[in-house]
């Protein structure tokens, strides 16, 4: 492969992106208003049967050939196949886990040293020039790429009827929820402040951190995953939450981070802690304020609306929220039907999930044995 660093000011061809699941397309295929540059005498030139990648997510198959000249920014290299050389081929050994592999040995030698920054260390063409790759002759490079088109479109076609299944379990949730909280038949119409008391309790030492998820669990950090968060240097302002504490995210809550905690541990100031003052049903009312939330309503009452947050920290604004409860017993009814209804759909979903990665593993595999030659494909129709 040949680098390209072609630049023509003042041409006029379409801008080009790369995504990881379609390749070398148009810009304006991802989205309706695609940004353009002031200027794009400095934009790159690439060419049909250019292969096209992007340096800061090479690993992640961030790449393709294009099928069309476009014009593509400086975060992307461009290679031109040298005679013999089929692109297409090409593309998919880059794609490949032994050529995951050696990227790997190079890029501990030109990142920070930093394991965990790996993934985000960028990979120019005189790092790829170093890889040595057999190569077979044009003729099977180009069997081997016709075989990989058919079988890995087989694989995405099965994709993505698991993903369109995953797609409509979620929505016949949602719409099962929004039946059954949306417009009770009985209810009496009251405020947050009404049927919650908000709780303060200091911190205990020695206790985990509990954290409210958009998924409506409200757990132990340590119980999702143990890295990926960011840690205060004190306590200081952090309260004690109980199992069965309703607990709701002030600035997050909007997007479904409420729930009754399954735990014992600390929290930060930001989580409104409440019991019930009216013997309602903590666990349908935090299934109402999350479906509040999620369907829009929250983000309408809030004071101060910000890029990905809704501030609710004051309680005195988050107590005048309206909410219409019906009798506690069909409050526990409910919760107790969508309870078993979701633990249907969440099983089903995760076996899709399941499926879906199995699936991917099988593509990989599948490319990587193709392109070293583990596999003859010759004559396979």
């Amino acid at each position: 492969m040949e680098k390209i660093d072609e630049r023509i000011p003042g041409v006029d061809l379409p801008l080009m992106s790369v995504s990881q699941s379609r390749g070398v397309i148009r810009r304006s295929e991802l989205t309706d208003a695609p940004q353009r540059a002031e200027s794009l005498d400095n934009y790159k030139v690439c060419r049909a049967d250019d292969i096209v990648f992007n340096k800061m997510s090479i690993r992640s198959g961030a790449m393709g050939v294009a099928a069309e000249d476009g014009l593509v920014t400086y975060h992307y290299e461009v290679m031109r196949p040298r005679e013999g050389t089929d692109p297409h081929f090409i593309a998919y050994l880059m794609k490949s886990s032994w050529f995951t592999k050696e990227l790997i040995k190079r890029e501990r030698g030109i990142g920070a040293g930093d394991q965990a920054n790996v993934r985000t260390t960028e990979v120019p063409f005189s790092v790829l020039k170093t890889i040595d790759a057999y190569i077979p002759d044009r003729a099977e490079q180009r069997a081997i790429a016709g075989y990989l088109d058919r079988e890995t479109s087989r694989i995405d076609t099965l994709v993505e009827e698991q993903q369109r299944l995953i797609a409509m379990l979620r929505e016949r949730r949602d719409a099962e929820a929004d039946a059954l909280l949306g417009s009770p038949v009985q209810a009496r119409h009251t405020t947050v402040k009404r049927a919650l008391r908000p709780l303060s309790r200091p911190s205990v030492a020695g206790l985990g951190v509990v954290t409210a998820f958009r998924d409506g669990v409200v757990t132990l950090r340590s119980n999702r995953r143990e890295g990926g968060y960011t840690f205060s240097n004190t306590e200081h302002g952090y309260q004690e939450i109980r199992p069965g504490d309703l607990v709701f995210h002030a600035l997050d809550g909007f997007a479904g981070a409420v729930g009754v905690s399954d735990s014992h541990g600390n929290a930060t100031p930001v989580y409104h802690v409440c019991e019930a003052t009216a013997g309602d049903d903590l666990a349908y009312v935090a299934r109402l304020l999350r479906y509040l939330g999620l369907n829009g309503f929250l983000a309408t009452q809030a004071p101060n609306v910000r890029e990905r947050s809704v501030d609710f920290r004051n309680w005195a604004m988050f107590g005048r929220l309206p909410l219409a409860l019906p009798p506690v017993e069909e409050q526990r009814r409910i919760v107790a039907h969508l309870d078993e209804q979701n633990a249907k759909t969440d099983t089903l979903i995760a076996e899709s999930e399941r499926f879906i990665e199995l699936a991917r593993e099988r593509r990989s595999a599948l490319i990587t044995a193709a392109v070293t030659g583990q596999i003859d494909v010759r004559g396979v129709a």
